[in-house]
């Protein structure tokens, strides 16, 4: 039977030099969150993502943001049946496992907000109705850097729906020639090794991952930095504590461990914390100070 190291062995034959950006991107969907990568175009956002649907054998569509979106075409709508006088609902491209929002801040913020109650409450409401949506659900969204032209940065509520952040940056001169060499063959689709109902027991097993009180207490001064020196555009609320707590107990547990080390934060924390500790002005050289200055200032072993 196929475990998590396997399903990643498997993605990293399609992403090749990326073996990071893979464990973190598995690491958060283990984590039941949701994903944010923000690159370049042309740097494996949408093939990683792919990759991940199909290991993980989920339901996958897409949405190509643009700025003439309308948040119907991602949630979906009612129309009316004069046949049966009633108004049927029409489902968007939201429902299914896991949606790709693709170049996500190219769209109005009207419409990308229309993700904020899917990514939060697993469910959707029009016209007075409430639509569960499939279960496990995950958003990836994609963006450009907000330099490029016609971007919508988004807003600090809906980052902070994102429990981690990735770029991929560019690949290694080996890995980049090795795809180059595979560039002429054609890719085959791999088949699922892991079904739904597993990735949401492997979710279900990493809330069990132990945390110590001395592990808490460190998340706690990490946080608690951010809100008192002063040093940080934006600091870090609840929800990214628990954020933080979550996605290393699900590093933990692809570590094949049952409990949290501070290495654990420490690995997931600039995942976590960079795109909820900055604000529109930090660059990302900026943005990589901060989660040093975090790591840097607070001792795991201090009392």
């Amino acid at each position: 039977m196929a475990n998590l190291d396997t399903a990643i062995q498997q993605i990293e034959r399609q992403i090749l030099g990326k073996s990071e950006a893979i464990h973190l991107a598995v690491c958060c969907m283990v984590a039941g969150g949701h994903l944010l990568i923000e690159d370049l175009p042309g740097m494996g956002k949408t093939t990683l993502s792919h990759a991940l649907a199909n290991t993980f054998g989920l339901s996958f569509s897409r949405v190509q943001f643009t700025s003439d979106i309308l948040p119907a075409d991602v949630l979906g709508f009612s129309t009316f049946d004069p046949q049966q006088q009633d108004f049927s609902f029409h489902p968007g491209p939201v429902f299914s496992q896991l949606v790709l929002a693709d170049e996500i801040n190219r769209a109005s913020p009207k419409s990308q907000s229309a993700l904020l109650e899917a990514m939060e409450e697993h469910q959707v409401s029009i016209d007075g109705n409430t639509y569960p949506l499939p279960s496990p659900f995950f958003v990836i969204a994609t963006q450009n850097p907000l330099h490029h032209t016609g971007t919508y940065p988004l807003p600090e509520s809906q980052l902070d729906r994102f429990l981690m952040r990735l770029q991929i940056g560019y690949p290694q001169a080996d890995a980049e020639k090795a795809m180059l060499r595979q560039s002429h063959q054609p890719q085959n689709r791999h088949q699922p090794l892991l079904t739904p109902e597993k990735l949401s027991q492997y979710s279900e097993q990493s809330r069990q991952i132990h945390a110590s009180d001395a592990l808490l207490d460190y998340i706690l001064r990490l946080v608690n930095f951010s809100r008192q020196s002063g040093q940080f555009p934006n600091a870090l609320s609840p929800r990214a504590s628990k954020a933080l707590l979550g996605a290393a107990r699900a590093w933990a547990l692809i570590q094949g461990r049952d409990h949290v080390l501070p290495e654990d934060v420490q690995q997931v924390l600039p995942s976590v914390c960079e795109h909820r500790l900055r604000d529109s002005q930090t660059s990302h050289y900026q943005e990589k100070a901060l989660s040093m200055t975090l790591l840097e200032h607070i001792d795991p072993l201090a009392a």
